[in-house]
Parts: C-alpha cells; sequence; structure tokens
C-alpha cells in the first residue's frame, strides 16, 4: 500500500462534490438511464443498475429520486440517447490520466476534453496507453472515528461478503473488491449500519507517480478542475499521488 492517505484526498474531493451535489445528482441520473436502456428496470436483474443505485446511495442520493429515475428511464421520456466513452491522456509530471464520460454528443466532450489536457501542458492519448497502469475495483472508504463496529469485526464482515482485501490506515478503513462483488459488499455494511465515506467502482493506480514542482502541479490540476467542470464528464482517474489535506 502506498504511504498516501486516500481518506484525505477522498475527503477532499467530497467537500468539493458536496458544493456541486446538483451535479453528482445528475451524473448518477445519466447513469441510471443508461443502465435501465441497457438491462431494465430491476436491479436484481441488472447488476450494472444495481452498481449505479450502491453508488447513488453511497452518495446520499434520496431513494425516491433513484426510483424517479428508474421510472423516467422506463418511460417513453427516457430517450435520450448517451453514450459511454473513455479517453486516456499524459498529464504533465508522468502523470497518467482516465477520463469516462456519458454524452449525448461525442463532438463536443471530445473538444472539451481535449482542451482541459491542453490547457494543463497534456495531451489525450490513444485508447489503452495509460488504462493498463490501472486495476478495476470496488473500492470503499470508511472513517475510523464514525465507525462503531472494530477493526476486526469489520474485516470479518465484508471479507465474507465478497472483499478481496481489507486495509487499516491511519484514519481510515479501505475494503477492495472484484467489480461483481462491489454491491453484496456494499449491502452487507448497509445492514450493520456501517456509513462509507466514499463507494464505487472505480480505476486503481498500480503505482502512483508524485509530482513535487509547483509549476507542475498547478498544471496537473489545472487539467483535473477543467475536467471536473465539464457537465459529460462521469468520473475522472489519475496516479498522482496528491499531497494530504491538513
Amino acid at each position: 500500500m502506498s504511504g498516501h492517505s486516500k481518506f484525505a484526498n477522498i475527503k477532499h474531493k467530497k467537500e468539493k462534490n458536496d458544493a456541486a451535489k446538483g451535479k453528482i445528482f445528475t451524473i448518477i441520473g445519466r447513469e441510471i438511464a443508461v443502465a435501465v436502456k441497457e438491462g431494465g428496470p430491476d436491479p436484481a436483474n441488472n447488476f450494472k443498475l444495481a452498481q449505479v443505485i450502491a453508488k447513488a446511495k453511497a452518495n446520499n442520493m434520496p431513494n425516491d429520486t433513484i426510483e424517479r429515475g428508474i421510472k423516467k428511464a422506463s418511460g417513453a421520456d427516457g430517450a435520450v440517447d448517451y453514450k459511454n466513452i473513455t479517453y486516456e491522456g499524459y498529464g504533465p509530471g508522468g502523470t497518467a490520466i482516465i477520463v469516462e464520460a456519458l454524452t449525448d454528443n461525442q463532438n463536443r466532450t471530445a473538444s472539451n476534453v481535449k482542451s482541459a489536457f491542453t490547457k494543463g501542458n497534456g495531451n489525450v492519448g490513444t485508447p489503452g496507453c495509460v488504462s493498463y497502469m490501472f486495476d478495476k475495483r470496488g473500492q470503499i472508504i470508511i472513517d475510523k472515528e464514525e465507525c462503531k463496529v472494530s477493526s476486526d469485526d469489520l474485516m470479518m464482515l465484508v471479507l465474507d461478503a465478497g472483499a478481496d482485501d481489507f486495509n487499516e490506515e491511519d484514519d481510515s478503513y479501505e475494503i477492495l473488491t472484484a467489480p461483481e462483488n462491489f454491491q453484496p459488499v456494499v449491502e452487507a455494511l448497509t445492514k450493520e449500519n456501517v456509513e462509507t465515506v466514499s463507494a464505487e467502482v472505480t480505476m486503481i493506480p498500480q503505482n502512483y507517480v508524485s509530482v513535487t514542482d509547483p509549476d507542475t502541479v498547478k498544471y496537473i490540476q489545472r487539467i483535473l478542475d477543467l475536467l471536473d467542470e465539464d457537465d459529460d464528464v462521469q468520473a475522472v482517474y489519475h496516479n498522482w499521488e496528491e499531497p494530504d489535506e491538513n
């Protein structure tokens, strides 16, 4: 495990996200629409939808909002044709960045993503150019201070539910799963009233890149900020070892 605190980074991202809760709900709403269109409205028979619902609950999306999104996507008015597109590229300082977008206008999205990379002294690469440096995993982060379950009991709970790995850090617990085991582990935690700071199927870097030059850091942050502001961008993954937030 790397020495930096994933909890500090995720908490920082969550604070930014909480300030833009409307965008997060919009993002998840689009994911619900695509999942329903591809596999139907029943999460018991639609694995992708079940994953999105778990993500929605981890982001405190109200149940009635989730149900309304599923119902809307199932009806005639759920006909917006969103496409999943993944972009891969290089940021300054040898960093690798993956961008997942959900869009109804590929030309607009491609132009915006390319512009974000260019403004941060990076460049978009070909498909597969950096994704081999990442592993697709379910990742759940729990705040130690908020967790009422002991470390040993928590570890047994998640491993029994199908988790692959349980890591304890100074301020948090990290649980890793195969993508297909993400939902059962989240459900097991929910059943025991264990709250999560973050719960999602994500792309985890195999190795992190440390960048200390202030100008380079500024350009990396520029790319990430521009991508965060883009309504078509669903998720951004990178291997930059961000400094801990103190």
